[in-house]
């Protein structure tokens, strides 16, 4: 089964993964493959066939919407990696410190808008929807962007921001609030010089459940921890019947979802790559478009000179 092996591959020792990755970028072909297109033109005659389009997206989209990655060179918050903060193990020794690195990323999305590249995978959607055709967007963001900009079907891959999970219960929730709780506002600068808050565990976000009232996580996925299997289901089912998929403002290095795109293109599906730069699985799909997938993603996927409605 593909969701046991893309879980395994998930919860990889942190430091393994670091190596993992490390080789991937070793591995990585500067020079484009003479055989991969960048003709709008052609993609487009693909595209105003495909029925079922999944478009897999990475930090990038959000990044251009000015939504930090946390990941690379100065992704850090205070001092800490998002690595040193997205664990269980930190959550349990400090969760102040995690609700507070939380809480800005919260706030930090709720401050920003949908670009022009989540407008139109957005606007696409809509419009194919009323043509009996399909568009299904597999994220790795958690900021909710997509949804805000209109898309409906969107599967993500690494949580939410904007829903929490109750440590004790395991009870789920939606959560928009800001800030999320009172202890919480005017917390989590990322300032390296600023303190911790300290913010005593029974202040700190808590199940609305009456019967319950537990502590609460972000729910999201941590480095060390399973991503969901209901989600890699509904993952592996949109991959495995999709006639074009699209991988957009990934860096293909984080695993498992490095893999969906070349998992399409090895079935022989058109593949198309829109990013800033090139990426270690660039030479296997059959388009790759450089550059802001503000730019290039709205003329991509604009209502095509065949369709009817």
């Amino acid at each position: 089964m593909i969701v046991r092996w893309f879980t395994s591959l998930w919860v990889v020792p942190r430091g393994r993964i670091g190596v993992a990755n490390s080789l991937v970028r070793r591995r990585h072909l500067v020079e484009v493959d003479r055989s991969i297109s960048s003709d709008m033109s052609e993609f487009r005659k693909v595209f105003s066939k495909a029925k079922h389009i999944a478009v897999i997206t990475g930090a990038g989209v959000s990044a251009e919407s000015g939504v930090s990655t946390f990941r690379g060179a100065g992704g850090s918050w205070r001092k800490w990696k998002a690595q040193d903060l997205a664990t269980p193990e930190a959550f349990s020794r400090n969760p102040s410190r995690v609700w507070e690195f939380y809480h800005y990323r919260r706030e930090l999305a709720l401050s920003k808008s949908p670009n022009a590249a989540h407008r139109a995978i957005a606007a696409c959607e809509a419009r194919l929807s009323r043509q009996g055709r399909c568009l299904t967007i597999i994220t790795q963001n958690a900021d909710e962007l997509h949804q805000r900009a209109g898309s409906k079907h969107v599967l993500e891959v690494h949580g939410n921001l904007f829903k929490t999970r109750c440590v004790s219960c395991g009870e789920v929730a939606s959560n928009h609030r800001s800030p999320i709780c009172p202890a919480l506002e005017g917390k989590g600068k990322p300032n390296p010089h600023v303190s911790d808050a300290n913010i005593p565990v029974d202040q700190l976000p808590r199940c609305e459940d009456e019967d319950c009232s537990g502590l609460v996580r972000p729910n999201v996925v941590w480095f060390g921890e399973t991503l969901d299997s209901r989600v890699l289901t509904k993952v592996e089912e949109e991959l495995n019947i999709c006639d074009l998929c699209l991988v957009v403002g990934t860096s293909s290095i984080v695993y498992p979802a490095a893999m969906f795109g070349p998992q399409v293109a090895s079935r022989g599906v058109p593949v198309a790559e829109f990013n800033m730069g090139t990426t270690p699985h660039t030479n296997q799909f059959a388009f790759h478009f450089q550059g802001p997938c503000g730019t290039t993603l709205p003329l991509a996927l604009a209502r095509h000179e065949t369709e009817i409605i």
